[in-house]
């Protein structure tokens, strides 16, 4: 038998060639003269490593706002319900959980950007009191190291001597 070895990137031309004609799979097998079992064997692969290549290429047609509506309009939707939206829309649930979890990203990533924004009166300000925390903490360290010095000093006592002709 003559096995032949496919790389990565004819794979993945191959499904997304798959994905986006209008044929059947068995007739795009045929049509490209790669086993039926060879395709389905590499949807597989492809799609549990991750890189679900036939529903990256379909969400393609889709607009940001027609995405955004489909999110709105799932938002409440149970599994099942999801699903038949899904099935009558020809999206897979995948999708819309993506496409929900980039929405939230997005307003996420602009709410951050609005917050983290600084005028130079709060940088100038902000230096300022790294500036005083700094001092704060050196002044700290020296007077302890005050306290040290003198908590080892005895109180009004002198040391007693080892011999023991005074007594």
């Amino acid at each position: 038998m003559n096995y032949q070895r496919h790389s990565g990137q004819f794979k993945e031309a191959i499904l997304n060639k798959l994905s986006q004609s209008d044929l059947s799979v068995r007739q795009f097998a045929a049509q490209e003269g790669i086993k039926l079992s060879t395709l389905y064997s590499w949807q597989k692969q492809f799609n549990t490593s991750g890189l679900n290549v036939s529903k990256v290429s379909s969400s393609d047609k889709w607009s940001s706002e027609e995405k955004f509506s489909v999110v709105l309009e799932t938002a409440s939707l149970s599994a099942v319900e999801l699903s038949e939206y899904c099935r009558a829309r020809g999206l897979y649930p995948e999708q819309v959980n993506a496409w929900k979890q980039a929405c939230i990203a997005g307003n996420t990533s602009t709410t951050l950007t609005s917050k983290t924004k600084t005028t130079p009166g709060q940088k100038t300000d902000k230096k300022r009191i790294n500036e005083l925390e700094r001092e704060l903490r050196r002044k700290d360290k020296a007077a302890a190291l005050l306290i040290l010095g003198k908590s080892s000093m005895p109180i009004g006592k002198k040391k007693r001597k080892a011999d023991f002709t005074d007594r």
